[in-house]
């Protein structure tokens, strides 16, 4: 309730000052307040937001915009005076920059490119020149180097030279005359050194780097296996590039993250917030992968045609058709979801199939085991309670159901593990294999085995 109240507070706050009309005191109260407040604010005004940045100090700007979503970025870009959005773009760090300018169209880049300052459209043309979901896209050029040869006290003078301009200082890297890197040493072992002991003294050579052509998704697993707020990038012959820093990566975790829900969803990944994204944009999206899955469920539809004629005889089957088709589609859903979730977090990868493979025989079966007896107990209960009818042959129907849960679910359980991993080896994105994706697939195949071990048990009698 006191945080509620606070925002409230701070909420009232700011319509006072607006109110008030006095640029000064607009200016003080804004640069007084946290850069998530400010953004909070911004979120909550939409009609004050350029009049927001515009009152706050370039480089308490540029913090926030660096926070705000794309879509918001873009309509304060778009509603700045020209001379006010190449002040905010200049001050950006390269990465940041470079990272709202991916999701521009081209014509609109190359317009806010002329607005940089020589050096930083320079920087910026470089970093772009990186395959796109590359780490090069991420790297900030903007780091503190120091030689092997120089003293620790010749180490913090380069720090306060030129530690104003980086990211990060809590990591100190090491080069030689080439520009290769040697090392990566944490300040704290500078600041722990006598002022006369060399860098040389400090190394262990124990350093870990990201190359600049690796995907994204390696840098977040490498942060996630090392307690670093900051690592070096380099290129193939170890020439010390940039910096990835832990909030960058974890921008792009979060952006895979989301991604991976929409694909599992049943829909392409949207690049732009839900309410952002024009209607027809929202329709590409969505069509194909329903036009896909609509296709097929008409094969769905045939393999139905298919058995019309036992369907016709033994209409009591047919009662049953929904119940046996959700089933399969859950248990691959289900099992597609939980390979997906496991190979995005480096639990497993394709070498461990075999293994999954083995889980799920057994993990499928007992579920089928589980479903098809509460499908023949639902018979048998509904038969002697005279709640339905299901003919002499209720106990055969029965037997059916329970071997048709089984092997619907197991097939199920099988066909969601082993998809994403046969997209993984494939080269495509796991997540492509949603769980209507999964489901359409076991739908098709589970009406086959259902009539198959219905006409298995059933022929003569009912068939």
């Amino acid at each position: 309730m006191a945080l509620d109240m606070e925002e409230i507070s701070l909420q009232q706050q700011f319509e006072d000052v607006i109110a008030s009309e006095d640029k000064l005191a607009i200016k003080e109260f804004l640069n007084d307040q946290n850069i998530s407040d400010v953004a909070d604010l911004i979120y909550e005004n939409p009609d004050f937001e350029t009049q927001i940045i515009s009152h706050l100090s370039i480089h308490r700007a540029a913090g926030v915009f660096k926070i705000l979503e794309v879509g918001e970025q873009k309509r304060i870009i778009k509603n700045l005076p020209p001379f006010k959005s190449a002040e905010l773009l200049n001050e950006l760090p390269a990465d940041d920059r470079v990272s709202f300018l991916e999701e521009l169209p081209n014509s609109t880049v190359r317009d806010l490119l002329k607005t940089l300052d020589p050096h930083e459209r320079k920087v910026t043309l470089e970093l772009l020149g990186y395959p796109e979901n590359s780490v090069g896209r991420l790297m900030n050029p903007n780091y503190v180097y120091v030689y092997e040869n120089n003293t620790v006290e010749q180490a913090f003078q380069t720090i306060r030279r030129f530690g104003t301009n980086t990211e990060t200082i809590d990591v100190i890297y090491v080069i030689n005359q080439k520009g290769e890197l040697l090392d990566d040493i944490r300040i704290r072992d500078f600041i722990l050194a006598s002022p006369d002991v060399l860098v040389s003294e400090l190394m262990d050579e124990r350093f870990i780097a990201l190359n600049v052509n690796d995907d994204q998704e390696v840098a977040n697993e490498v942060f996630k296996m090392n307690n670093r707020v900051a690592l070096p990038v380099t290129d193939d012959q170890n020439i010390l590039l940039g910096i990835v820093t832990i909030d960058d990566v974890l921008w792009v975790a979060s952006e895979e993250f989301s991604e991976d829900i929409q694909k599992i969803g049943g829909t392409e990944a949207l690049e732009e917030p839900y309410l952002d994204i024009n209607i027809i944009k929202l329709l590409k999206k969505r069509a194909g992968w329903l036009i896909l899955l609509f296709l097929g469920e008409m094969l769905t539809a045939s393999a139905m045609q298919f058995f019309q004629d036992e369907i016709e005889t033994a209409t009591v089957l047919a009662l049953f058709i929904p119940l046996i088709m959700s089933s399969g589609g859950n248990s691959g859903s289900q099992a597609s979801t939980l390979i997906i979730q496991a190979m995005a977090l480096g639990e497993l990868t394709i070498a461990d199939w075999w293994k999954v493979m083995k889980r799920e025989l057994i993990t499928g079966l007992l579920l089928g085991l589980i479903l098809g007896s509460i499908g023949y107990l639902r018979i048998m209960l509904w038969q002697n309670l005279h709640i339905f009818n299901y003919g002499e042959y209720w106990s055969l129907v029965g037997a059916t159901i329970f071997c048709s849960l089984t092997g619907i679910v197991l097939w199920g359980s099988l066909m969601g593990s082993m998809l994403p991993i046969i997209l993984k080896r494939l080269k495509l994105d796991p997540a492509a294999s949603s769980a209507p994706f999964v489901a359409t697939l076991v739908d098709v195949t589970g009406i086959v085995i259902y009539f198959s071990v219905a006409y298995f048990f059933l022929k003569g009698l009912l068939l």
